[in-house]
């Protein structure tokens, strides 16, 4: 538990770099995301072939890992699209609701009564969601874009504690970045169709941010999370990255000084946000405690 705690922090930590890259990527938010799972999982299929821990599965397994795939990349799209039309802050808040989503969607989807405790845990994010945009309606399309984008990832979340019972955090990356890949491929053209751009191929430098986003804030950020969710609940894994606006915010304060077009009640609300956090820590590791499971 306490492993699996640790990995599941560092990934968040990782992750918080996410908004940043969005930000500094000059691409649009369907590009960025493809060229991020294209790169993910070819790189993560390179380092396992080599490595010699590469794995053959069946299609049928390949399928349904690459389902996966397809909604985190449709997550990440309305992500970076949260980000362009917004900021940084914005887009990173709004995924704070994927607790929210996932205490409402797990039960459905698993054939499991409501958490009323986790209801509760995800309603105080709620909450500091409502306080951070109920005062403020500048950045309405950015919020809307966000908030499609966290129920997705509260989905692929659900779907990725399901895979991982049948197999391992590198297969299920693997496949997951690839087949995601192949996914927004076959969707890519429409996507362009509605959003042209002057030009497909990224620049020098967004290609050099594009590698560092793909091998080490997406390869090294999910293999860590993966790893961690086979021990811990998925809407825990979820509440927990609702601590990933807390560093993205940190570093765009301190790189584009967003802090200037951010109210009190954007702190007030995150505040809340990191208490929802912090409570179903105690209460996660008081359950295992009680049933000796703590090492």
């Amino acid at each position: 538990m306490k492993k699996a705690f640790i990995l599941l922090h560092l990934a968040v930590i990782l992750a918080g770099f996410t908004g940043i890259f969005g930000r500094l990527i000059t691409l649009n938010a369907g590009l960025i995301s493809w060229y991020r799972l294209m790169l993910s999982g070819l790189m993560l299929l390179l380092i396992l072939g080599v490595s010699g821990k590469l794995k053959k599965i069946a299609i049928k397994s390949i399928t349904r890992i690459a389902f996966a795939g397809l909604l985190l990349g449709l997550h990440w799209i309305l992500f970076y699209a949260s980000i362009k039309y917004s900021n940084i802050s914005v887009g990173v808040v709004c995924f704070s609701l994927v607790s929210f989503f996932t205490a409402l969607f797990a039960p459905l989807i698993n054939g499991k009564k409501l958490s009323v405790p986790e209801l509760l845990l995800s309603g105080l994010t709620l909450c500091g969601i409502a306080l951070i945009f109920g005062l403020d309606a500048t950045f309405r399309t950015g919020i809307i874009l966000g908030v499609i984008s966290a129920m997705l990832a509260a989905l692929y979340t659900i779907s990725n504690e399901r895979l991982t019972k049948s197999f391992n955090s590198q297969t299920i990356t693997l496949y997951t970045m690839l087949g995601g890949g192949v996914g927004l491929t076959i969707i890519m053209p429409v996507y362009l169709h509605v959003f042209p751009v002057a030009t497909i191929v990224p620049s020098l430098p967004d290609f050099g941010y594009l590698l560092l986003l793909s091998l080490v804030c997406t390869d090294l950020m999910y293999l860590m999370t993966t790893e961690a969710i086979k021990t811990i609940p998925a809407f825990t894994v979820n509440l927990t990255f609702s601590l990933e606006p807390l560093y993205s915010i940190i570093l765009a304060i301190i790189l584009y000084h967003e802090n200037k077009v951010l109210s009190a009640g954007f702190y007030c609300g995150l505040a809340l946000i990191i208490l929802s956090v912090v409570l179903q820590m105690f209460r996660v590791f008081a359950q295992h405690k009680r049933l000796g499971k703590v090492v």
